[in-house]
């Protein structure tokens, strides 16, 4: 993508960029510079602090580095402080995800906003230095199936806490159409072959999400609430989400790191853990067998989204096709035919329904030998439609299981 300097207000100390590219562009406002203590008070003059942040007059720059989310600088004031700049802004809710659920979350402490944008986070070390997808790393290589699934099984059940923990704080009804329409726009920017949209269960409330999640923000206890990843300044989300696309987000970095460590482990078992921690500790009515229902949109949509978001941060530095998300989206086209296939069952099962009871209208009131039909007609559609809806594909299997 093309860089060309913005034209647009930015604060002391930073410089807002635009990137330019081929169906797609985004905004970032970064630190001009960042060595000197007075260089800090500069970046922080216009900025309005929240929670608890250091004195600027007092802080010093000990070390400065950069990550795919941004720069991340290490500052000094007797005590040290973890500052994370948000290059392109958040979705508004850091401040909210910091102050709810303290006992599962390392949250952030406090930050910085511009224009109510969050451009900086301001972090406390935390006691808990403790990285689980280095530890499943080491499992999967060294064959160790049971600890990889134990270890996996844990942080579904963190994030299920985490989850519960929020439910009162912020719900909202589904929104199918906002989300159909983003799954649109993905698929127009990345003129993808595949074309999904799905009417999603009445289960899937929004939610206070964490949006882009992976194992290695996951302690032995609890979940960093951490920064938005590149694709949503590359697509900026115009809705909410649901506690199962969370979900998804941690499944499909359990693909990543299955993938990178090529183990012989089936990742259906691992996925399997996964899930089941997290449905043993989520609310109910969020990870019920409706909100899992393949026909209906299930982990599997969100699952797809992750590896489109993945194909468009390639596509953005031209990195070339990451995997395993390409390998995955290879396999939605046959995995979408095997339920398509599927509805002839429903289609037969609607029928019956409807014959069954048109066949009872037209004989009001039945004579006894009339019974028979309807009752026949309507007991079969029962059957079709228990049939078919057992038919969905499991939200333990992963696309690739699917040729």
């Amino acid at each position: 993508m093309k860089k060309t300097e913005s034209e647009k207000d930015s604060p002391a100390g930073f410089q807002t960029l635009i990137f330019s590219g081929i169906g797609m562009s985004c905004e970032m406002i970064e630190p001009v510079e960042l060595e000197s203590t007075g260089d800090w008070e500069l970046i922080v003059s216009e900025l309005r602090p929240w929670g608890k942040v250091p004195n600027p007059a007092e802080i010093s720059v000990s070390s400065l580095s950069e990550d795919e989310r941004g720069p991340i600088a290490i500052l000094e004031e007797g005590k040290e402080w973890i500052a994370e700049f948000l290059p392109w802004g958040s979705d508004g809710l850091i401040r909210k995800r910091a102050k709810s659920p303290s006992s599962i979350s390392r949250a952030p402490c406090g930050g910085y906003r511009w224009k109510g944008v969050d451009i900086i986070l301001i972090r406390e070390p935390s006691s808990e230095n403790y990285d689980t997808s280095i530890r499943i790393s080491e499992s999967l290589k060294s064959g160790d199936s049971d600890l990889a699934k134990q270890l996996l099984w844990e942080c579904g059940d963190v994030l299920g806490r985490y989850h519960r923990e929020v439910e009162s704080v912020r719900t909202t009804p589904p929104d199918p159409k906002r989300w159909n329409k983003r799954m649109q726009d993905l698929e127009e920017r990345l003129r993808s072959q595949s074309i999904w949209r799905a009417p999603h269960s009445r289960g899937t409330e929004c939610m206070l999400s964490l949006g882009d999640l992976r194992l290695s923000d996951f302690g032995e206890t609890s979940i960093k609430i951490g920064r938005p990843r590149l694709s949503d300044s590359l697509l900026i989300p115009e809705c909410e989400f649901p506690a199962i696309r969370d979900l998804s987000s941690l499944v499909h970095d359990l693909s990543r790191l299955h993938f990178r460590n090529s183990c012989d482990i089936d990742i259906v078992e691992l996925r399997s853990s996964l899930i089941q921690g997290w449905r043993k500790s989520a609310p109910q009515k969020w990870c019920s067998d409706d909100v899992f229902y393949s026909h209906r949109g299930g982990l599997a949509i969100w699952e797809y989204e992750q590896c489109l978001l993945d194909v468009l941060e390639a596509v953005s530095h031209q990195s070339g096709a990451p995997q395993p998300a390409t390998a995955i989206i290879g396999h939605v086209t046959p995995y979408q035919k095997k339920m398509f296939n599927n509805r002839v069952f429903g289609a037969f099962s609607m029928m019956a329904g409807f014959f069954g009871i048109a066949s009872l209208i037209n004989t009001f009131p039945p004579s006894q030998d009339e019974i028979p039909l309807p009752i026949f007609s309507l007991t079969l559609s029962f059957f079709l439609l228990r049939y078919y809806r057992g038919l969905a594909p499991d939200p333990e299997l992963p696309f690739t299981r699917f040729s």
